[in-house]
């Protein structure tokens, strides 16, 4: 077996083991709620994938994160509403956070290591809750405008940053800006 042959085969068996840490992590994380959406530790295993395997497995990874999410029923509010349109928006924020995660860990990975790990950590839950924020707006402006006047929130903008976003988003950050450069390391001192 080649040094090539031998490489793209470790890349397939860990994005297969962070495939399924994904789907695992989603199902069971879908218990713990932070206002009507759960806590998302996913985005972790998206990030060291996109990192240790390239930006084509984080894109995957965070594309089996949103499948993930529509069939955990964390997306049931909005499939009432549009159904199309939360499958558009929950696929494309997932496989795109992993996709940014793994574009922005390579152009700084020759850089610093660690540096290419945390700005990975940071693009990752921006992009997925940007891209939450935009379907939002895409595909659910008035059902939202009347959830925050519901919620007692003074406009939409602020319900979609506040109430729908902002809890979920701070956990998101925090837990990859803690998690990510700390298991990457400990990954890459191992195979050392």
């Amino acid at each position: 077996m080649t040094k090539h042959t031998q490489e793209q085969t470790k890349k397939l068996v860990l994005g297969a083991i962070l495939t399924a840490l994904v789907i695992i992590l989603q199902m069971m994380g879908s218990f713990i709620r932070f206002g009507m959406f759960s806590i998302s530790l996913v985005l972790v295993p998206i990030v060291i994938g996109a990192a240790l395997c390239g930006y084509k497995i984080g894109a995957w990874l965070g594309f089996v994160f949103g499948v993930a999410v529509l069939l955990s029923g964390d997306a049931a509010a909005f499939f009432s509403v549009n159904v199309i349109g939360t499958v558009i928006t929950v696929l494309l924020k997932g496989a795109l956070c992993g996709l940014a995660a793994g574009i922005t860990y390579k152009l700084l990975e020759n850089k610093n290591r660690y540096l290419a790990v945390m700005s990975a950590a940071v693009v990752c839950p921006v992009v997925n809750t940007g891209v939450f924020l935009l379907g939002c707006v895409a595909f659910f402006l008035s059902t939202i405008a009347d959830w925050g006047a519901g919620a007692g929130f003074e406009s939409t903008a602020s319900y979609m940053f506040l109430g729908l976003a902002g809890g979920n988003f701070i956990f998101e950050m925090i837990t990859n800006i803690i998690l990510a450069p700390v298991i990457l390391r400990i990954i890459n001192l191992k195979n050392k």
